[in-house]
This record gives structure tokens, C-alpha cells and sequence, in this order.
């Protein structure tokens, strides 16, 4: 049975429908929300020959008209010239402004294709279909879309809801062991900030509870996002415990060596030591998160090939500097956290040394 969470924005509410086996009903979802007519599937060349033929056909037996759009799989595809590529291929295949983009797969897919529905035609819907861990309980819901440039990543960009998420739990089991590893530093990351009995059962974790995990993970974000849509109260911030340094490993060591989880691990890892140093957290406290990433076999420790100096360069062009001042995520207790303005730079250089040290 398919659990309904809503995500309650005052402007443009929508669902998040999970439930094990769902995805041959996508189409009967999407047509609940949206009209008939054309639609563009976005998937990748991993995700496509997976799920993408029972996406297809589940589009096609609602009554709707789509057009798969294929892009290479991996975080470089994550490029305005990916969203041209997209796009071009939506205006050749006859794509209006009553057409919709329907992603499919991980978080890379989800962010290009739902950036690429916001500009074309200065804007048309789109549904998520998460196939990954870290799509499914973060990156499909709350409207953050964007692509990485030189830079940075996720430096392009624009809010742009979904209409509808449709997750399906089931299409985790053909993920890679690392892939779906990598989704539980988001999971990590959420019961740390709001959800400290979590980490009980992520203790205690077995396959079987992955269907209620994902579900009570996407409550936590959607309560998240509802309260506060463009990061403007403070509240949606707390969901970068961890991402500050985590985005800049992923740019530092460049896009491919980290999966997005692994690097955020390394974040968290960063984060809990300053929340020690600066906030008063417990370092057993610290130590249990260490142990729970290291159970996921997620990375702990930094290797001294990628320089601090490099990372730092990478933060400074972060979206959380604002006039040279950094906006990091502290935790005082495991289950809560806030926006810091007091940690400078010798604090996160401090932190990315830090991480470097065998414990």
C-alpha cells in the first residue's frame, strides 16, 4: 500500500507517493495531477535500460505521449550544456507549455531535468521518480534544481517544485552496494538534526526496514521544506549539516572520485567535530555518528591529496558565504541543530585537518 506524505507549501503543495512496487503506476499518478499530452522522460544511460522501459509504458497506457531523453550517467552530466542538449531535444520533438518532464533516477538526473523544466518555455512541471537513496529521502523533494559549473557545485540554478515525487523503494535493489551505501549519510545527516531515535534503528538496520525508513526520512524533509520553501527562516539551512565541507571535497577532488553521500560523510565527520568544539555536543555522541557512518561503510578520514588550501578555495565560493561570513549547521544534542555564524576560517581549516587523523 502506497503511503500519501504531503509536502504542504502555501503555493504549490504536492505529494510524495512511496510505496514498495509502485512504479508501474507512475502514469496513473502523474494523470492525477497532471493532463494528458507530451511529456519528456529524462533518465540516464545506468537508470534507462533498468526502469526506464516500465516507466515507459506505464506513460503511454495513461494516455500520455512521452519521448525519452537519455544524457550520460554521472555528476558531470550536471552542465548547462546537458540542459541545452535537453532542451533542444524537447523543441525537436514538438514539446509546448502544456508538456511536462518526468525524471528518472538519482539525484544528478532529478536536478537537470527538473532545472531544464524551469527555463524551458520559462517554465513547465515536472515529476520526480527517485531511483536512488539519496533522491529518494533528500534531493526530489523541495524544489531545489541546478546544475554544478567550474566553480562550484550546484552554483546554477533555480527553486522549482514538482508537481508529483513517486517513489518506489523496490528500484533501490538494483543499486550498486557503494550507491546505496552513499544515500545513508542523508539519513544520518536527517536524524542528527531532527530525528535523534532514528539512530536506533539505523543501529539496528536490516533490508527489510528500508521501505518505512525511506518514508520517514521524506516526513522529515517535507515538514522541512514546507516551513520554510527558499531557505529564508533559517530552518531549511539545517539540512546542510555536513554539506558545507562535503561540497567542497566533491569539487576539490573532482566530480567522480566522491559519491555525493561519501562526501557528505566526510562532512558530517567535520561538522560533529566543530559541534564538539564550538557547541558543547558530547564527543560520545560524535564517536556513535563516526561508528554509524563507518557501519555503512562510509569514508571517515580525508586523504592528503586533496590540500586544505583546495578545499577552502572551494567554500569560498559556496552559497552559504554571504559577504565573506559562513553560515555553518552546528548540533548542540543529536536530534537538533541551528545556524552558526561564529565559525571563520581558521575554524574550518581546523576541521578539514581534523578529518585527516587516524582515531
Amino acid at each position: 500500500m502506497a503511503a500519501r506524505i504531503p509536502v504542504l507549501l502555501s503555493q504549490t503543495p504536492y505529494e510524495v507517493i512511496v510505496g514498495n512496487g509502485i512504479l508501474p503506476r507512475a502514469g496513473e499518478f502523474i494523470r492525477q495531477v497532471l493532463p494528458g499530452g507530451k511529456c519528456a522522460l529524462v533518465t540516464d544511460s545506468n537508470v534507462g535500460p533498468l526502469h526506464g522501459k516500465v516507466v515507459l509504458e506505464s506513460l503511454k497506457s495513461s494516455g500520455l505521449d512521452p519521448v525519452t531523453i537519455t544524457v550520460p550517467a554521472g555528476e558531470t552530466s550536471k552542465s548547462l550544456s546537458e540542459v541545452e542538449k535537453i532542451c533542444d531535444q524537447m523543441i525537436t520533438s514538438g514539446l509546448d507549455r502544456g508538456s511536462f518532464v518526468v525524471a528518472l533516477g538519482g539525484g544528478v538526473v532529478g536536478d537537470l531535468a527538473g532545472f531544464a523544466a524551469s527555463v524551458y518555455y520559462r517554465g513547465i512541471p515536472h515529476v520526480q521518480i527517485p531511483t536512488t537513496v539519496v533522491a529518494q529521502v533528500d534531493s526530489s523533494i523541495g524544489g531545489k534544481t541546478g546544475v554544478n559549473s567550474r566553480e562550484g557545485k550546484n552554483l546554477i540554478g533555480a527553486f522549482h517544485q514538482p508537481a508529483l515525487v513517486v517513489t518506489d523503494p523496490a528500484t533501490l535493489e538494483t543499486l550498486p552496494k557503494r550507491e546505496l551505501n552513499e544515500g545513508f549519510a542523508e539519513v544520518i545527516k536527517h536524524a542528527v538534526i531532527r530525528d535523534a531515535d532514528m539512530l536506533d534503528e539505523l543501529e539496528a538496520y536490516s533490508e527489510a526496514d528500508l521501505p518505512l525508513l525511506i518514508a520517514r526520512n521524506v516526513k522529515i524533509k517535507a515538514r522541512i521544506v514546507a516551513k520554510d520553501e527558499f531557505e529564508k527562516a533559517g530552518l531549511r539551512a539545517l539540512l546542510n549539516f555536513g554539506h558545507t565541507i562535503g561540497h567542497a571535497i566533491e569539487n576539490a577532488a573532482g566530480y567522480g572520485r566522491y559519491l555525493h553521500g561519501e562526501a557528505i560523510s566526510l562532512g558530517l565527520v567535520a561538522a560533529l567535530d566543530l559541534s564538539v568544539e564550538k557547541a558543547g555536543l558530547p564527543l560520545k555522541d560524535a564517536d556513535r555518528i563516526r561508528r554509524l557512518l563507518e557501519a555503512f561503510e562510509l569514508p571517515v578520514r580525508l586523504p592528503d591529496d586533496l590540500s586544505t588550501e583546495s578545499l577552502m578555495t572551494a567554500m569560498r565560493r559556496d552559497k552559504k558565504f554571504q559577504a565573506g561570513a559562513i553560515r555553518f549547521v552546528l548540533t548542540e544534542k543529536l536530534g537538533s541543530a541551528f545556524v552558526s555564524k561564529d565559525i571563520i576560517e581558521p575554524d574550518l581549516r581546523a576541521a578539514i585537518e581534523g578529518i585527516r587523523e587516524d582515531r
